[in-house]
């Protein structure tokens, strides 16, 4: 079955911008790093400040996220106090989760002003049609990880892992993450080729009807900006190798890289 695409009337004031980021992932591979990664990120969000109208965050801000009732994870001080000075001052803050940071249980928007959301979602801003999402979980095959996301998804699954002590789930989280992720030598991702890249096949695939004209995500840590079956497909790579983001002024969309 084909997936569903709606549209959401969206507005953008003059002179605003909207401003895009993904695959950030705190927290790895060391909090020195992270650290200065997160300050960097910090730089970036006051400097778009000025003209911001929204900033899209789509996916793997955090490495590992998970909330429980009364904790949250450590640290991260510094960008959520920004992001909660930012959404207070007018900016609306839109988080896309990711497949690393998909368990968000109301801290983020009731502490931060984040809006969520657990889907790809589109939005329609003066005759131009944007599609937003993490990425993961698109396209034809990959089942294993498909599999995989239902489970993390899954309510019984995730109120079993809640009842493991914080220091125990925390610590088999980033022990998984620092197995599977490694050194940053390994989120250098290749381009597959169209036949195998999931997300180009799912948006190769869409109907006339329902097709964006821009299409912005994340998840493959591969910086892409090409047109596919007359969409504008941007990939924002990763902040891992290099503080990618993307600016859309209402009429035009431009993939850049943040200098200090």
């Amino acid at each position: 079955m084909k997936k569903q695409i709606s549209y959401i009337p969206y507005s953008l004031a003059k002179e605003k911008k909207l401003y895009f980021i993904s695959d950030i992932h705190l927290g790895m591979p060391n909090e020195s790093d992270s650290k200065n990664r997160e300050i960097l990120l910090v730089q970036w969000l006051e400097q778009v400040s000025s003209d911001a109208q929204a900033i899209f965050i789509l996916g793997d801000l955090f490495d590992f996220w998970y909330e429980y009732k009364y904790v949250v994870p450590k640290g991260y001080t510094r960008l959520l106090g920004q992001l909660a000075k930012m959404n207070h001052s007018g900016i609306e803050i839109h988080f896309f989760v990711g497949n690393h940071d998909m368990w968000t249980y109301g801290y983020l928007e009731n502490e931060i002003g984040f809006k969520i959301y657990s889907d790809i979602a589109g939005f329609y801003i003066d005759n131009i049609r944007i599609l937003l999402g993490h990425g993961d979980g698109l396209g034809p095959r990959d089942y294993g990880y498909k599999v995989m996301k239902k489970i993390f998804k899954n309510n019984v699954a995730q109120k079993l892992f809640s009842m493991l002590h914080p220091y125990f789930a925390f610590k088999i989280a980033h022990r998984l993450s620092s197995t599977s992720r490694g050194d940053y030598e390994k989120h250098i991702e290749e381009f597959k080729g169209i036949e195998k890249e999931f997300i180009i096949q799912f948006l190769a695939s869409l109907d006339e009807s329902i097709k964006p004209d821009i299409a912005i995500f994340g998840h493959r840590h591969l910086k892409t900006d090409l047109l596919i079956n007359d969409i504008r497909y941007i990939n924002l790579g990763t902040w891992l190798l290099e503080p990618n983001y993307a600016q859309f002024d209402g009429s035009n969309v431009l993939l850049k890289t943040f200098f200090k």
